[in-house]
């Protein structure tokens, strides 16, 4: 009979590291708490050697966007991922966003009654001055609890601001035909991120390719600019409403959803 207590299950990597011992990455499950509305906040911790990184959910034009699977899983129905705020780097010239370390990824489960088990893989790009593919497996009953776990708690407090908390406006953008692709603008009034400003764009559909932006700011507006790109070519319906954009400045990070056509 399978203890009840949280299993936490350390993997080992598909790519072998210098020491068979010592792994170039590793995950374990947290312990998590019953939500006041019901669902199964968890999380999972990767930690990596140090020098290497991994990678967000939009990770840039050299970088891997981890795949996780639920195989196994028991008890319930749907996961939310809520990503932390995540870092940008330079990759030989390429710009590249993710987590260094360590990284908390808290999950919110859809519970549906009984003691949860979760379990499956989780196939993320690790990279130092080499960059690998891994695969880290994960298998846990998460045990009954209403207090949150302080590592869960954080990284929650650490992911992007909504937009109306950043005081955004209305974003407009407007999409022109490129030679591969449409070429999308976006105007986005708010007030500064802090130095840098970086934007991310990203569609609901992961066939479509958007390039890495460009940002410039407009006094009280930034404006951000990438290319998208269908796969062999095909036409784009882009469904403006459906955008996202993340603003990662030094002071703060902010998560805006949508957008409207210039003049709609």
């Amino acid at each position: 009979m399978r203890n009840a207590a949280l299993s936490f299950i350390t993997s080992i990597l598909l790519a072998t590291s210098a020491h068979a011992d010592d792994p170039i990455a590793h995950i374990e499950v947290l312990p998590g708490w019953t939500t006041r509305t019901g669902t199964y906040m968890t999380g999972i911790r990767i930690n990596l050697q140090q020098g290497w990184k991994t990678y967000w959910r939009a990770p840039g034009d050299a970088g891997i966007p981890p795949l996780f699977s639920w195989a196994g899983s028991e008890n319930f129905d749907s996961v939310s991922i809520h990503w932390p705020t995540p870092d940008v780097f330079d990759s030989n010239g390429m710009q590249t966003i993710g987590y260094h370390d360590s990284v908390v990824i808290p999950l919110e489960l859809g519970a549906t009654g009984g003691q949860v088990h979760l379990k499956g893989q989780v196939e993320l790009g690790v990279c130092d001055d080499i960059c690998m593919p891994v695969q880290l497996s994960f298998d846990a009953l998460l045990p009954d609890g209403n207090r949150p776990t302080p590592a869960i708690a954080g990284a929650l407090m650490d992911r992007p601001m909504p937009a109306q908390r950043a005081n955004v406006g209305p974003v407009k953008c407007e999409a022109e035909p490129s030679e591969d692709g449409i070429t999308v603008t976006a105007h986005i009034p708010m007030p500064s991120a802090g130095s840098e400003e970086v934007v991310v764009i990203e569609t609901p559909d992961p066939q479509l390719w958007v390039s890495e932006t460009e940002s410039w700011r407009e006094g009280q507006t930034l404006v951000a600019e990438a290319d998208i790109v269908a796969p062999r070519g095909q036409p784009i319906a882009l469904d403006r409403s459906r955008l996202r954009f993340t603003v990662l400045g030094s002071e703060r990070a902010v998560d805006i959803k949508g957008c409207a056509g210039v003049g709609g």
